[in-house]
């Protein structure tokens, strides 16, 4: 299998699918090079709007190369070519091999040698087979919405970069993505989630959709941030107004794992993760909300950006990942 993996990666680099992605790099003078972990629709505002937040913070961004299980199957454009669902999700045995040997037998370690910091940013649903405790897609059938490549990629960079003490930095699906990796438990849908515990439930973490084709737009909400948090001292805030959400899954649990949480909001009375950190590793923060797209409606001169997360606050999030400030938490330890 490893050589077949090997001879993979030869026919991706001659075909120039796999290219390295840190040549003729400059980083911002004493910043970081941030690597955005691979995804192939580099058009989604999810991609773009962490891009120009990293800019807009000084900083130098390249997108990570995608990252290949040995375990798998894959054809010369790197698609999974046996491994896969007819949801598109990672099917329950191929996620096993994932879960078991992670980043091993990979080109994790290739794929982030010359960044300072990994983002993982919003989008698709992981893969439930992929949980600590494997579990059935939700059944939702409006709500399919998998990549079983990402999926591959992903928790094989995030193990990595664990493994590794790499700082990483999770959006959404990135969080989510740590805690997967991490072992904690998920809702995989939110309305069907308050539905069964028999609470109302207003949409406050993603609107619903006006209209087939219509933009659906960021909900705004409050996070209240632990005061002994990294994202506290990034911050320095103990509330978080205007916390732009767009998300039907979320983290349940982080019971036995070695995450903390870090931010909640209230929904319906129920207390819903907004942030997590993990304890053991110099810095792996994620993060339920997207700061990126509150800085870029303020950019933009958006209508509705004053219903959001200020300019300054979205931006300290970024300048901290630019300026490298984990530096001094790891020298400090």
């Amino acid at each position: 299998m490893k050589k077949a993996f090997c001879l993979m990666a030869v026919v991706l680099l001659t075909t120039g699918l796999l290219v390295p992605a840190f040549a003729d790099v400059t980083p911002f003078p004493g910043g970081a090079v941030v690597g955005i972990a691979w995804r192939a629709d580099t058009d989604s505002e999810f991609f773009t709007n962490i891009c120009r937040a990293v800019e807009e913070a000084g900083g130098t961004w390249v997108l990570l190369d995608q990252v290949f299980s040995a375990d798998l199957k894959y054809d010369e454009g790197g698609r999974l070519t046996e491994n896969v669902t007819a949801l598109g999700s990672l099917d329950e045995e191929s996620a096993k091999l994932v879960r078991c040997n992670t980043w091993h037998g990979s080109n994790a370690e290739a794929a982030v040698a010359d960044v300072s910091i990994v983002l993982f940013t919003g989008g698709e649903d992981i893969s439930p087979t992929l949980y600590y405790t494997p579990e059935p897609w939700h059944g939702i059938p409006e709500e399919i919405d998998y990549n079983a490549e990402r999926d591959v990629s992903d928790y094989l960079t995030m193990s990595f970069c664990l493994d590794h003490d790499i700082p990483v930095m999770g959006f959404c699906r990135g969080m989510q993505m740590l805690s997967v990796v991490s072992g904690a438990e998920v809702i995989q849908d939110i309305p069907a989630y308050f539905a069964e515990e028999g609470l109302g439930y207003a949409y406050e973490h993603r609107n619903q959709k006006a209209a087939p084709d219509s933009y659906r737009d960021y909900a705004p909400h409050e996070v209240r941030v632990a005061t002994d948090s990294l994202l506290y001292e990034i911050v320095g805030t103990e509330t978080l107004t205007g916390c732009p959400s767009w998300h039907h899954q979320a983290v349940r649990s982080v019971d036995y794992t070695r995450l903390a949480v870090t931010g909640v909001t209230v929904t319906g009375g129920v207390q819903m993760i907004e942030a997590v950190e993990r304890t053991d590793k110099t810095f792996a923060v994620g993060l339920q909300f997207h700061p990126e797209a509150a800085l870029v409606k303020h950019l933009d001169g958006a209508a509705n950006r004053d219903d959001f997360m200020d300019y300054e606050t979205a931006l300290s999030l970024f300048r901290w990942i630019v300026r490298q400030d984990w530096l001094a938490l790891e020298n400090a330890a």
